[in-house]
């Protein structure tokens, strides 16, 4: 272990770091980081960092998205290297180098998204890349004896000969465990382990955690399900932009707590000017848009509800903002409504009347959707801004099946002044933008289809303060206009400043839906970690 005043560097540049009134937690630190930063180019990911992880415990990291949680998990597990600052294993410096030396020094990573060869058995999965060998031969006798040891040490019942694709989704990731303990990995950093998990699976992966933490395991859980952590938790340490902001056991904090030290007092002030001039512009309640009645979605294995039947409504003029956890189902929704998900039931009516299955027809309705990631579902990168912004509206631009590029530039020239679009000419690459000039093009291309409801899904995701405070100022300006918006987001402070009401799930399930005027931000939290309604739908 490293002196501590080694230390004392990294903890001043990481601004003022919170701690419980009980202290630090007492124990042995099995990995820490000490003074680590991180850039990406001009982004800061990680500033000046000091992490330790605790054995025996389980060592939650909390933070907004971008916060540096998994830029600082990928450094433990050997993924990625630090620019500065160094990492200490057992209590001597190492240097991760691949993943291959992390696991060599007992470190391990389980990803969100699971990377198990779904045609092979439990054993070979397990025994992936470290194989046992009898003359030469693979040694599947030794394999499946070894990975029933090392299930039943997790009290789990799955046959080493099974087919791993044929898991339930929760018995996969007690594979990722195994696979993990195979290595006999000292420390396991655990992304959102319960995002794809029902309720049963959750329980039984409670279970195995508890176990590893019987054997000493050091367990970093990375989680946006409040009530989770909590239960689950020992320390709590919490990241914002970037920096370790606060750390606590979790026995000796609350949610507000959580709350506050998560979100951090400049972030709402960045957006403060945003809730008075949505009180401001405030309107009675007008015409209804859209109504939604019992929307329901299951998993693609069937095992679990993505959504459960969500109903509400949209009025014209109306920002409703739609928030959650991770995995809580606000994209579903989103794509529900937007005639991505053929498979999810339920009723959505605009101006009363039900409304076909499929894109084209809700588009037909006047429903416009701009998607979470706009690089992989919304930009054609090979293509100009003006290409982008029109792909939808063609046949408005076109005669006798020919475009009009006269009519396009005009279109596209009027898109531009009209967002402030910031660009030299319509017809250069739309990958020289930045980001929120990006975004923008992709707005102006859903308004071109003269949409009546506009769904916004995540619209702020990658792009600097500045650009986002456009953007926001876009939606009030189309809201006062009458456009009906609904706007999906996973940051509370941006929902609390741009939002008319505000509809809350959890775990796929309405949890509440508030009048923003009348409700606080803890309101808001507290609601997106219960499954039954906490206040009646307005």
């Amino acid at each position: 272990m490293l002196d501590r005043g080694a230390h004392r560097k990294g903890a001043g540049r990481a601004g003022n770091v919170q701690s419980a009134p009980s202290g630090a937690i007492p124990g042995r630190v099995a990995i820490e980081a000490v003074d680590v930063t991180k850039a990406y180019g001009p982004v800061l990911a990680l500033d000046h960092v000091d992490f330790q992880a605790y054995a025996g415990q389980v060592n939650v990291l909390l933070g907004e998205n971008g916060a540096g949680k998994s830029t600082l998990m990928r450094i433990l597990a050997g993924e990625t290297q630090p620019d500065s600052g160094h990492i200490v294993c057992g209590g001597h410096p190492v240097r991760f180098r691949s993943p291959r030396d992390a696991r060599q020094h007992g470190v391990a990573i389980i990803h969100q998204e699971l990377s198990l060869f779904p045609f092979l058995t439990v054993a070979d999965n397990i025994f992936a890349g470290h194989e046992h060998r009898r003359a030469g031969l693979l040694d599947d006798r030794r394999h499946r004896a070894r990975a029933a040891e090392i299930l039943a040490r997790l009290d789990e019942r799955i046959d080493p000969r099974a087919k791993a694709g044929a898991l339930a989704v929760g018995q996969q990731q007690v594979v990722e465990i195994a696979k993990a303990l195979a290595h006999d990995a000292r420390v396991l950093i655990m992304d959102e382990p319960t995002s794809a998990l029902s309720n049963a699976e959750v329980e039984a992966l409670f279970s195995v955690i508890r176990e590893l933490i019987r054997h000493d395991v050091a367990v970093v859980y990375i989680s946006h399900r409040m009530d989770e952590i909590f239960r689950i938790g020992n320390k709590i340490t919490v990241f914002r932009d970037g920096r370790r902001v606060a750390a606590a056991e979790a026995r000796d904090v609350g949610m507000n707590w959580v709350s506050e030290t998560m979100l951090g007092s400049q972030q709402r002030a960045a957006l403060a000017h945003m809730n008075a001039d949505r009180a401001e512009r405030a309107k009675p309640a007008a015409e209804t848009v859209l109504e939604v009645e019992g929307l329901s979605l299951a998993s693609p294995d069937a095992a679990r509800l993505l959504l459960g039947n969500v109903s509400f409504r949209l009025n014209a003029g109306e920002v409703l903002g739609v928030y959650g956890l991770l995995g809580a189902g606000k994209t579903e929704l989103a794509e529900s409504i937007a005639g991505l998900r053929p498979d999810a039931s339920g009723i959505c009516r605009m101006g009363g009347v039900a409304l076909a299955e499929g894109v084209p027809a809700r588009i037909a309705a006047g429903i416009a959707f701009v998607p979470e990631d706009r690089q992989r579902q919304a930009l054609v990168p090979t293509s100009s801004v003006s290409d982008n912004m029109v792909l939808s509206s063609l046949d408005r631009l076109s005669s006798g099946g020919v475009i009009s590029r006269r009519r396009e530039d005009e279109t596209a020239q009027t898109m531009i002044a009209d967002l402030s679009i910031r660009v030299g000419s319509a017809s250069q690459p739309i990958l020289s933008l930045s980001g929120g000039n990006q975004q923008k093009v992709i707005i102006a291309r859903a308004l071109l289809t003269r949409p009546r409801l506009l769904i916004l899904d995540e619209p702020t995701r990658g792009i600097d303060v500045g650009a986002k405070a456009e953007i926001f100022r876009i939606m009030r300006r189309l809201a006062d206009t009458g456009l009906a918006i609904l706007f999906v987001s996973s940051e509370l402070p941006e929902i609390m400043a741009v939002s008319d009401r505000i509809l809350v799930l959890s775990r796929g399930e309405v949890s509440g839906l508030f009048d923003r005027a009348a409700v606080e931000e803890a309101d808001i939290t507290r609601a997106s970690v219960h499954v039954a309604p906490v206040e009646p739908a307005l």
